[in-house]
């Protein structure tokens, strides 16, 4: 990892569409391009999507045989194709 890098947790390649629902903004599909055991990354293209650092969403995988568990996550990162979603611990 370089020296500028704050990641604990290791990540993993992973493409899976997911539902984003922000209280304010509205509902999107997105798909992912990461997962670690701290959040994901959404890549969100150009989508009218903008929240802010600290935003909370709701995340939900789609294209499962059952409805998959709706996650609380927090936006900590935006780069120009997308975003950083990590796990809301608060939400326990």
């Amino acid at each position: 990892m370089a020296v500028d890098d704050r990641r604990i947790h290791c990540r993993t390649a992973m493409s899976a569409k997911v539902k984003i629902t922000h209280e304010s903004l509205g509902e999107f599909t997105f798909s992912t391009r990461d997962i670690s055991d701290g959040g994901v990354f959404i890549v969100v293209d150009d989508e009218p999507f903008a929240p802010q650092m600290g935003d909370k969403v709701d995340v939900q995988v789609q294209g499962l045989p059952v409805p998959a568990p709706v996650l609380k996550m927090v936006v900590v990162r935006k780069t120009v194709d997308g975003y950083g979603l990590q796990f809301d611990e608060s939400a326990d």
